[in-house]
């Protein structure tokens, strides 16, 4: 889906018609945050953010990957598929499914460990054990109340922040923000800016950590691009970060294509961008979650093979706060199922 504008723009007409709606939505989504899920009988990590679009959870579940294996666990991800027709609970193969099976997140994930897919989150906890899983990664889930969850980090873009403030439609919070920070148990802002200044006062003040990080490109595919015109194209929660990004790092993007949230290409499309690159000498580039809806059965077709991704790292400015937060949670969760 495409985010209007109003969400993330002054008091509109349309934010104030919708807010009847946005109450019921509310009052259904905070009633439903109370329920008691599944325990899962292991510790249950959730990577979250209070609204819609994207704020860089996937990243933010690969750095937690990488954390948990130096403290010698084993993550397996658990994701609802959004986007993908299979129900699961299935294990996603790269080398076999394609987004539109499993969803791009997922697909792209597997490429660093087992990822399991459930549209019942609850049903695909004996999978991910049978798996050999020490530690659950959910990517996404905060608001669902299927699996208990031992830690909830919360992602947010500095820049981009809560928008409106408003619950869905009237804005793109997908639940009232009160509820959703007091089951916050850490933050992490991403950037420089200062739009999510106010909630992480109010993590602070709860005694809650906040963490900054930052997006990195990967080095050797951006050594490739900088100096270079390049056609960039994204469908992800904001595609303006992708293309600002790819500025702030020497990477003259002469042309950009917005696509919505999750957009499946089509051959055609990509064809159609390929022959515009192709015309001004412009380089093709885009994310490794929209490279991953044009894989088909882990291979690119070639009519996408003039396409470029550029991958990126969450890095956190401070590696031991997390490291801490993640050692004591994980002690916590299996003292409390000891007891």
């Amino acid at each position: 889906m495409r985010e209007p504008g109003f969400w993330h723009g002054p008091s509109s007409l349309n934010a104030r018609l919708l807010r009847p709606l946005a109450a019921l939505y509310g009052a259904i989504a905070a009633k439903r945050l109370q329920r008691r899920g599944l325990d899962a009988g292991i510790p249950v990590f959730c990577v979250g953010n209070y609204g819609l679009g994207g704020a860089g959870k996937t990243p933010t579940v690969l750095a937690l990957t990488k954390l948990l294996r130096e403290l010698g666990e084993t993550p397996v991800v658990l994701s609802r598929g959004y986007g993908g027709r299979l129900r699961g609970p299935v294990r996603v193969d790269p080398g076999r499914h394609a987004a539109s099976d499993v969803g791009d997140e997922p697909l792209m994930l597997a490429g660093w460990l087992s990822v399991v897919v459930a549209r019942q989150r609850a049903d695909g906890v004996p999978l991910a054990r049978a798996l050999g899983a020490s530690v659950i990664l959910m990517d996404d889930g905060f608001q669902s109340p299927a699996i208990v969850k031992d830690a909830s980090l919360i992602v947010i873009d500095s820049e981009r922040g809560l928008g409106n403030e408003q619950v869905f439609p009237a804005g793109p919070l997908r639940a009232p923000l009160g509820p959703q920070l007091a089951r916050t148990d850490a933050l992490i802002i991403v950037g420089d800016g200062v739009a999510a200044a106010a909630v992480a006062a109010e993590i602070a003040a709860q005694g809650k950590p906040v963490l900054s990080a930052h997006l990195r490109p990967d080095p050797a595919q951006l050594a490739s691009l900088r100096g270079r015109r390049a056609l960039a194209f994204a469908g992800i929660g904001d595609p303006a970060r992708f293309f600002n990004m790819l500025r702030a790092n020497g990477v003259d993007v002469a042309r950009s294509r917005a696509f919505a949230d999750h957009h499946s290409y089509s051959k055609g499309e990509i064809e159609g961008l390929a022959e515009e690159a192709r015309g001004d000498a412009l380089a093709l580039v885009t994310t490794e979650k929209d490279m991953a809806r044009l894989r088909r059965g882990g291979e690119l077709p070639d009519w996408a093979r003039q396409v470029v991704p550029l991958a990126v790292t969450l890095e956190f400015d401070e590696p031991a706060r997390l490291r801490k937060f993640v050692s004591e949670r994980l002690s916590r969760a299996r003292e409390r199922r000891a007891d």
